[in-house]
């Protein structure tokens, strides 16, 4: 491999993270389980779930965050190790926000990952997710009411859902 292709697979895979991260938080279930190879899965063992395939993964993701009244993530680049048309690797997280059960939640935590090249580029092959640190003391503050956001041309507007950027590769034949 190439050292220019290596800086050009750090650098997709880094996007993958960050695509995944705005899916997620933008609670766009469709774009979120596309970054993901069919087989994939993802882990949770700090609750005891897991989930194998996109249709578990959207699922998991999709009862996650509903459990949520606002949910904020923050991925921080973490290492990358190449390996052919695979890799693996480590992302840093930090999340924070209100359950609807009034709980509160702040956690810094790190996703295990596993990535393989794709024809329409790097998709996760598994995640888990690992807290190193939870702090669930009361919060607060609140959302600001809908009137005081700032609007977003993703979701406010008629087929919201659907996000303004450009989309990430498919899978779709060529």
């Amino acid at each position: 491999m190439s050292d220019t292709q290596a800086v050009v697979d750090r650098f997709e895979i880094e996007a993958l993270r960050a695509e995944l991260t705005d899916a997620v938080t933008m609670r766009d279930y469709d774009r979120a389980t596309s970054l993901f190879t069919p087989e994939a899965a993802v882990r949770w063992p700090h609750i005891g779930r897991q989930f194998v395939g996109r249709d578990e993964i959207r699922a998991g993701i999709e009862w996650g965050q509903g459990l949520w009244e606002f949910f904020v993530q923050h991925v921080h680049p973490g290492v990358i190790r190449l390996d052919g048309d695979t890799a693996t690797g480590r992302a840093y997280i930090q999340e924070f926000g209100r359950m609807r059960d009034g709980g509160s939640h702040l956690n810094y935590a790190l996703y295990h990952d596993r990535y393989q090249r794709t024809p329409y580029g790097w998709k996760f092959s598994e995640r888990v997710y690992e807290v190193r640190y939870l702090d669930s003391t009361p919060l607060t503050g609140s959302p600001p009411p809908a009137a005081a956001r700032v609007p977003d041309a993703a979701h406010d507007r008629p087929g919201a859902g659907r996000s303004t950027l450009p989309p990430f590769p498919q899978e779709r034949p060529e």
